[in-house]
């Protein structure tokens, strides 16, 4: 499903070349779960910003689904990130003028699904979270567990081939975080792609394997 060779990212500071990521090579299969661990400054979401497509300025090559990411411009990469991908952001990412509903139905408007099936998807969801009380509400209303329940939400909503999360458990108490572990080991099991990044070894667990990254560095595979 996704393959990367070679992909590196650097910036220049003060006349010198400082690198994030350093020789990245390595597969994705479709229906795996896996897990990037590392250190802080390790190179974890600038290498998930990558594959999220969210980042263009970075030297390799990169395939989904046998897509040459890397010759595509930022329309393309748009285009095809809203096809395939949901993410979990660390910060949430929430738009605050818009009800917790109203962010949910943001993926399923960039799908042209029609607004009577969006409803229907929405109601769905928040009845998974057990958060249909705050669906009228706006993340300025929730507490930060709360806004990163409707953050894994929305990247799930649209019912994505490929789901990145950045910390999905962050802000989380140990249950909250065990229910969102349990519902995206539970569409992997329906055929999701799950990259999640984490420096917790419990929630690492539940993927099918592990990627070591160390100063922008695959350590090991586990």
């Amino acid at each position: 499903m996704i393959t990367l060779r070679g992909v590196e990212k650097s910036y220049e500071v003060g006349g010198s070349r400082t690198f994030v990521l350093r020789n990245i090579d390595t597969e994705v299969k479709e229906g795996e779960f896996l897990t990037i661990m590392g250190p802080s400054g390790a190179g974890k979401t600038t290498l998930l910003n990558i594959v999220a497509m969210f980042d263009g300025n970075w030297q390799g090559e990169y395939y989904l689904y046998d897509q040459a990411v890397h010759e595509l411009n930022t329309k393309k990469r748009n285009a095809l990130n809203k096809q395939y991908i949901g993410f979990v952001f660390q910060q949430y990412h929430l738009l605050d003028d818009l009800t917790v509903a109203e962010n949910l139905e943001i993926p399923l408007s960039y799908r042209d699904v029609k607004r009577a099936e969006r409803q229907g998807t929405v109601a769905d969801v928040l009845d998974r979270f057990q958060i249909v009380a705050k669906k009228d509400l706006y993340p300025s209303q929730l507490s930060g567990g709360q806004q990163q329940l409707v953050a894994v939400a929305r990247a799930i909503v649209a019912d994505p081939k490929l789901i990145l999360a950045d910390e999905p458990t962050g802000s989380l108490h140990s249950s909250q975080g065990e229910m969102i572990m349990e519902t995206l080991k539970e569409l992997n099991d329906q055929g999701a792609t799950i990259i999640q990044v984490t420096h917790n070894e419990k929630w690492a667990a539940y993927g099918d394997r592990i990627i070591n990254l160390f100063d922008g560095w695959i350590m090991k595979h586990a």
